[in-house]
């Protein structure tokens, strides 16, 4: 199945904690269904300090399942995702507008 949400997208959370809050995707699972929106279901993680960091209490983006989560079209506004071909191709569009992402 394509996915409907991807890499980069504007989204904004529908339900959790996060109610509201709006992000982009950092990264996507789509074996477990979940996704990675920075600024958004945050978590504290105790880091050993290494060379490359210092370490302690970091906050990290933990994944979101992708039925909480909903594609900010070009107005702002949460919409559902559709296909249609376009000649040969097929893309995603905005069920609200009708725009092509």
């Amino acid at each position: 199945m394509a996915a409907k949400l991807q890499k980069g997208d504007k989204v904004v959370v529908l339900a959790g904690k996060d109610k509201g809050k709006e992000g982009e995707i950092t990264s996507v699972s789509p074996k477990t269904g979940k996704a990675v929106v920075d600024g958004v279901n945050m978590a504290i993680r105790h880091t050993r300090a290494s060379q490359s960091n210092q370490g302690g209490r970091l906050p990290k983006a933990m994944p979101i399942d992708l039925s909480n989560l909903a594609l900010l079209d070009k107005n702002g506004k949460p919409t559902r995702v559709g296909f249609k071909t376009e000649g040969d191709k097929k893309v995603r569009f905005a069920k609200t507008t009708g725009d092509v992402i």
